[in-house]
């Protein structure tokens, strides 16, 4: 018997230079339920890009990147403020980069307290991302924060860490087990011990990485399904420098959105109708 579970898709705002109604008409005609993306504070800019988003027929993931202040206490109450700021939009949840990797574990257990709060007060889902630079940038540590906070769960972008550990994270079996146990959303950036992104996932010198990385992904997917818990995926491979470019002529290697919407056909095809 197939036990299947809801897997929506989404496109990343990431890298994109279109006026955003048009975008957003390209990633519906390409089979994404939504995007995922940051919101402005101005208010006449976010009604606009709400209007486009149902006018569409997608949805929202919101997501926070802005972890830019050193001082705690501000990036606190910026933190604060672009959460409330996604919050009023009511997307499906939000995804957080929090945090700083030199941020003291009491300061980062903070930040994700704080989530928990607005998350518990709005009805809307708080989850974290295995980030490089921010508090979950590395499986050991990610795993010790799972361990202190019982109900962190996280958005797995685990090419991050490939790049971070400077391996493919065969001596990580512990610390990747409790991360796939609390993965809601996925990141499919395909990252290798040298980088977060390969610069052609179709290519076949890359073919063992991302068999590997969709081992991780295929495990998240089983978790999920065992525990009757929907999923999201965002194909998120990004723009320059992210996307290594040509020297001289400064031209991209590759074409992120070709990349983006070969990755939503692998993973729909993967992932339809597939039984446990």
């Amino acid at each position: 018997m197939e036990n299947n579970i809801e897997i929506k898709y989404f496109a990343t705002e990431w890298g994109n230079s279109l006026p955003i109604n048009e975008f957003l008409e390209n990633i519906k005609k390409f089979g994404y339920n939504g995007i995922e993306m940051s919101l402005p504070f101005e208010s006449e800019r976010k009604k606009s890009i709400l209007k486009s988003l149902k006018s569409n027929g997608l949805e929202l993931i919101g997501q926070y990147f802005q972890s830019y202040e050193s001082d705690f206490r501000l990036h606190k109450y910026n933190y604060e403020k672009h959460l409330n700021n996604l919050l009023e939009a009511e997307p499906l949840f939000i995804n957080c980069q929090t945090g700083k990797d030199y941020f003291s574990k009491k300061e980062n257990l903070e930040l994700f307290m704080l989530a928990q709060r607005l998350s518990s007060s709005s009805g809307i889902n708080i989850i974290h991302e295995t980030h490089r630079g921010k508090s979950l940038f590395a499986a050991h540590i990610t795993q010790s924060y799972l361990e202190s906070f019982p109900d962190l769960k996280i958005c797995l972008d685990i090419s991050h860490w490939c790049n971070v550990h400077e391996s493919l994270l065969e001596d990580q079996e512990e610390a990747l087990n409790l991360a796939f146990e609390r993965s809601v959303h996925i990141h499919s950036r395909i990252g290798f011990p040298e980088g977060p992104q390969v610069n052609d996932p179709r290519a076949p010198e890359w073919q063992s990485i991302l068999e590997r990385h969709l081992f991780w992904w295929d495990k998240v997917v089983e978790i999920n399904k065992q525990n009757k818990r929907s999923l999201t995926i965002t194909t998120e491979f990004g723009p320059a420098p992210y996307m290594p470019l040509q020297p001289y002529s400064q031209i991209p290697i590759s074409n992120q959105w070709d990349i983006n919407i070969f990755m939503l056909e692998l993973l729909k095809n993967r992932y339809s109708n597939k039984p446990t």
